[in-house]
């Protein structure tokens, strides 16, 4: 699977590693707070001006990949003394077990808010935050640690994302149908984006980070939210009866948004410049999460309703392979180890987290959790900075 560096973006990555050697700090943990200011990112970020993409964010490696920062070993300094581990939260259970990925054990079983459904990595890398939907609180974890601070009052914090600049947080508040841009250390509210659709998920941004894309659940639709403005620009209703979308990605080249859904049991293929009428790809029952291989040839999804996993081949643009758990389950979210070797999955319905291998697809592990795991986040990952969700990393 593994694909040869162009001699470009190998000369990228060097140059940015030099720079995170040089210039980044290695402090652990929750950050302090720093009004209004961006986080520090790994390297300096470079001014993108005018329409050229979104003031302040560190401009892709590859302007043909941009998961080229992905790769396995281009580990941070700041997270390179952490930890590897898996978090997993238990919607009904209202904890986090983390899992030792070496030994397939739970070694921790941390207690947080009503309802935790995802673990998000911040756009610094250095607290990991439990979004705790029904208990409107996020709950900070040091990856360094493992600990726990002090739960912080969000409302309805569905999900959670970061503008590729580092400088707001974006809450999902699902119920009360915002967008709500926080400051990305205090989670200090600055802008409320009230949107008319129902249900906001899952999102992903575009390769310059102009604008994001959102989906709706509850109402079938799609929003395009340019990320400077914070406003929402464009709205469409998906071409299918009773669609429910639930993640989105970007493919390695920018040109294509794929967004999973869970009743049209396939993925959608969205032109996000355009945004116009997507196509739908069938994949499998229940299709739910999205997740990108780090040698961005591939993207595994899984099928919730029917206990598999769907790989579609970037190159080919096809499904080329179909994995099937050997005794059933429901997997849901995720996410990939920093070696890209196993493929890391929550099984919603099952109390369970399984893992795979991303060559063959052979189950690994079985784990038991908590009851109702959602949102597992794999940490620490390779990456610059985090765009939020379980790890969506550029």
């Amino acid at each position: 699977m593994k694909t040869p560096l162009t001699k470009r973006t190998t000369a990228l990555l060097a140059t940015t590693l030099l720079a995170l050697l040089a210039g980044c700090g290695q402090g652990g943990g929750r950050t302090e707070a720093r009004g209004t200011e961006p986080a520090t990112p790994s390297a300096a970020p470079a001014k993108v001006s005018g329409a050229s993409g979104l003031p302040g964010m560190p401009p892709v490696l590859d302007p043909d990949d941009v998961y080229a920062a992905g790769r396995p070993g281009l580990l941070s300094p700041v997270v390179r003394g952490f930890p590897s581990r898996v978090y997993v939260p238990n919607t009904k259970s209202h904890t986090v077990s983390v899992i030792d990925p070496k030994t397939y054990k739970v070694v921790r079983t941390i207690p947080v808010g009503a309802q935790p459904q995802h673990v998000v990595p911040s756009w610094d890398l250095k607290t990991l935050w439990v979004n705790n939907n029904r208990g409107h609180t996020l709950t900070p974890i040091d990856p360094r640690t493992g600990a726990a601070g002090k739960p912080v009052e969000v409302h309805d914090p569905y999900n959670l994302y970061f503008t590729p600049n580092g400088t707001h947080a974006v809450v999902m508040a699902s119920l009360d149908r915002e967008l709500v841009f926080r400051d990305p250390h205090t989670m200090e509210r600055k802008h409320v984006e009230p949107v008319s659709c129902y249900g906001v998920n899952h999102a992903d941004f575009s390769a310059d980070g102009r604008y994001f894309i959102v989906s709706c659940e509850f109402s079938a639709e799609l929003l395009k939210v340019d990320t400077e403005k914070m406003k929402v620009v464009a709205q469409l209703r998906l071409p299918f009866e009773g669609a429910m979308p639930q993640d989105v990605k970007l493919s390695p080249d920018g040109k294509t948004f794929y967004i999973a859904d869970m009743m049209a049991h396939g993925v959608w293929v969205l032109d996000g410049e355009k945004f116009t009428r997507p196509k739908l790809l069938p994949t499998g029952r229940g299709a739910h999460g999205l997740y990108v291989s780090r040698d961005s040839q591939e993207m595994f999804i899984t099928n919730r309703g029917e206990g598999s996993v769907s790989v579609f081949d970037f190159t080919k643009n096809d499904l080329t392979k179909k994995w099937w758990l050997p005794d059933g389950g429901s997997p849901d979210m995720g996410g990939i180890s920093a070696d890209g070797k196993v493929l890391w999955l929550s099984g919603r319905y099952d109390s369970e987290v399984y893992a795979l291998d991303t060559r063959t697809g052979k189950q690994l592990a079985r784990i038991p959790v908590g009851d109702g795991p959602h949102g597992l986040a794999v940490y620490p990952q390779p990456g610059r900075y985090s765009l939020g969700h379980t790890g969506v990393f550029r």
